[in-house]
């Protein structure tokens, strides 16, 4: 019999039709909210915007979504609230509808801050659900939530191409439809939860590998991947929100072939971010944070010195690497601090929220003064933050391998 999306798992096996369907949610999500800096030379056009106001709306949305991530997750940790993913996603489409009809920039500001509530509320519970279905492959289970958001990242710069500029920022609107299909197998999540244990407190899935450390030394490692994530987040930054007018600058690109650069950017990150995952659970996730943050390094620094087809072929290398990092981050993170997988999902990727929110708004005001090509040479050196990994705890301990 073909398993349907209510179906309980079995004790210790992988319930891949719901790891499906939270990352379809998550494509949906991620899609949507991707738009809004995918439209930015349709809003800076439209309402003659300045980059260091393109920032400010990055910065509105989110840190709105990152000062919010980890409180919600806490929550949840001591309150679980099975259907808290369908209010998340009602607040994305309000978001959605009020950046497709805003009259100028104090509507642009609240449209980006709903998405940002909406996001708030997706990632900590989702990132949940993922957990409670992984059979303990934690950290395959948290690559295939993650590659939807990916993906709908990476969809959102591609569609916005081909249906929104041509159309118009009105077009916009039309992508409710998607708003609404997500809500609808959120519903259907919410009772897997619930019927799943989610009600009981603290319950994040199949107990996972407890690190034992002392609460100093966790505090310490926690620090470093804050460190790292700032790292990945902030020279992240500087291609999702400005790529496109780095290569129209540079390369004299159109505007739609400098969107479709960007759509091969962002697909090499959802490939990366199926990749980090299981190699975590193979290899360890200290050596894939180790590799794909310092091993971009040469990458990085060459990037602002080479011809168009290398700079595509380098954006690519670079998000693959950086990608595979952030599911390794947060298991490990997981990991470090047991039995509060809200918390620590709510913290991690609030935390890319805010820092890549933050990274573009102070981004766009160097933009402005020294220039985009600036940027991107200042960025290159980011990396180099990958060598506080050798500083991290080894928490973790290898599977067996089945008989």
């Amino acid at each position: 019999m073909t398993e349907t999306i209510l179906d309980r798992p079995r004790s210790g096996s992988t319930a891949f039709s719901i790891l499906g369907a939270i990352s379809a949610c998550h494509l949906l999500n991620d899609m949507i909210q991707s738009l809004l800096p995918a439209i930015y030379p349709i809003l800076k056009d439209g309402f003659g915007l300045s980059f260091a106001q393109l920032g400010l709306l990055t910065l509105t949305y989110q840190v709105t979504a990152s000062l919010l991530q980890p409180l919600v997750g806490l929550f949840t940790d001591r309150k679980p609230m099975p259907y808290s993913l369908v209010f998340g996603m009602g607040s994305t489409l309000l978001g959605l509808l009020t950046l497709a009809w805003a009259p100028g920039f104090p509507a642009l500001l609240a449209g980006g801050m709903l998405l940002g509530f909406g996001s708030s509320i997706f990632h900590p519970e989702a990132s949940r659900i993922a957990r409670q279905a992984s059979g303990g492959a934690h950290g395959l289970a948290q690559s295939l939530f993650q590659v939807g958001g990916n993906l709908g990242s990476a969809l959102g710069p591609l569609l916005a191409a081909f249906i929104i500029l041509p159309h118009g920022q009105g077009s916009l609107s039309w992508f409710a439809i998607a708003a609404l299909a997500g809500m609808v197998v959120m519903v259907r999540l919410g009772s897997w939860q619930r019927l799943n244990g989610a009600t009981r407190k603290g319950n994040g899935g199949t107990a996972g590998r407890h690190a034992e450390l002392p609460a100093g030394q966790v505090a310490r490692a926690v620090g470093i991947l804050i460190a790292l994530i700032v790292s990945k987040y902030v020279y992240l930054a500087s291609i999702t929100s400005y790529y496109t007018f780095y290569l129209m600058e540079r390369f004299a690109l159109s505007t739609g072939d400098a969107q479709l650069c960007l759509f091969v950017f962002l697909a090499a990150v959802a490939a990366g971010t199926v990749i980090g995952g299981p190699v975590g659970d193979r290899i360890g996730r200290k050596t894939v944070i180790w590799v794909s943050i310092l091993g971009i390094l040469p990458f990085t620094l060459a990037l602002p010195y080479v011809g168009l087809t290398t700079t595509v072929i380098l954006s690519a290398v670079i998000g693959l690497a950086l990608a595979s990092a952030f599911p390794a981050i947060v298991v490990y993170a997981q990991e470090l601090l047991p039995g509060r997988v809200g918390m620590v999902s709510g913290l991690f990727f609030g935390l890319a929220f805010g820092v890549a929110g933050i990274g573009a708004a102070g981004l766009g005001v160097v933009a402005d003064w020294r220039g985009i090509g600036f940027v991107y040479a200042a960025c290159s050196f980011l990396p180099l933050l990958g060598l506080l990994t050798v500083f991290l705890p080894d928490v973790e301990r290898r599977k067996p391998r089945a008989a």
